[in-house]
């Protein structure tokens, strides 16, 4: 499957080559693949393979050492100043544990990049954010809560109505689910199921939840060694012979016993914990 995706549209992000050391260590060995838009990802691999610091360098967060990235057709580290705030407003982030600023209310929070990066008048600014809480499955009345009173997947789902502030093109999810208990993680993974089928936003999920992948993603990227060392469907994927592929989809077949990682995989609207 590796280009992947709805190729009528282009890719939404392109990955070229890239090269990221620290000192004398290499992360990222000529790292490339690309993701159509429309698509939801999933990236998958172990602890030091360079995940979050991928996708940072992605959004222009992290200069690699070598070559390119294109992001909704802008060339991330080519880019001007300007260049790069207007692609930026195109696309959303949500970072490990959601990153709340906690001295702002919920509400506040998912305003900011509203404010930061648009001339909505402030008199239309509360009910466009009440619509980004709908869209993430809060209720509006929780924007007057502070981050410290909501519970952990209230408190991501606010995250992920502040990466929605601005109606990206792209979002990023880095570990969204780590920390919620198994009904709440699969009622966050619907919920990217509807904005990227639904809403056609293209998602790229960096995660170590093996029922989301197996319940949502419909392309695995992933990262080993330095590179790309699988890319593709589960099935797919899970057919590498790779020594930590084998051992990371071991865990459902050990779960499951004799039925099988494949056998036991849910289908649509069967899914773990709902």
């Amino acid at each position: 499957m590796g280009a992947g995706g709805d190729t009528s549209g282009g890719a939404a992000i392109e990955v070229d080559r890239v090269v990221t050391r620290f000192g004398a260590h290499t992360i990222h060995d000529e790292v490339s693949f690309s993701i159509g838009r429309g698509e939801l990802v999933a990236m998958i691999g172990g602890s030091g393979t360079g995940k979050s610091v991928l996708l940072r360098e992605i959004i222009g967060l992290h200069r690699p050492q070598g070559g390119r990235v294109r992001l909704l057709g802008t060339d991330v580290w080519g880019a001007s100043a300007s260049e790069l705030a207007r692609v930026r407003r195109r696309f959303g982030m949500m970072f490990q544990e959601g990153a709340l600023f906690s001295s702002l209310d919920v509400a506040a929070n998912v305003a900011t990049p509203i404010v930061e990066h648009t001339d909505i008048p402030r008199d239309m600014l509360a009910a466009l954010v009440d619509l980004r809480l709908s869209l993430a499955g809060l209720d509006p009345g929780v924007g007057r809560k502070m981050p410290s009173e909501l519970s952990g997947g209230m408190k991501k789902r606010a995250a992920l109505a502040r990466a929605l502030a601005l109606e990206p093109e792209v979002l990023f999810l880095d570990e969204p689910t780590s920390g919620l208990d198994p009904i709440t993680a699969r009622a966050f993974d619907r919920l990217l199921q509807f904005l990227c089928h639904d809403l056609g936003i293209t998602v790229l999920v960096i995660t170590h939840d093996l029922d989301t992948l197996l319940t949502i993603a419909e392309r695995v990227i992933v990262l080993g060694g330095g590179k790309v060392v699988a890319d593709g469907t589960i099935d797919q994927v899970m057919a590498v012979d790779d020594d930590w592929i084998r051992e990371y989809f071991s865990v459902r077949t050990l779960v499951d016993g004799n039925a099988g990682a494949r056998g036991a995989r849910p289908r649509n609207g069967d899914r773990d914990g709902t």
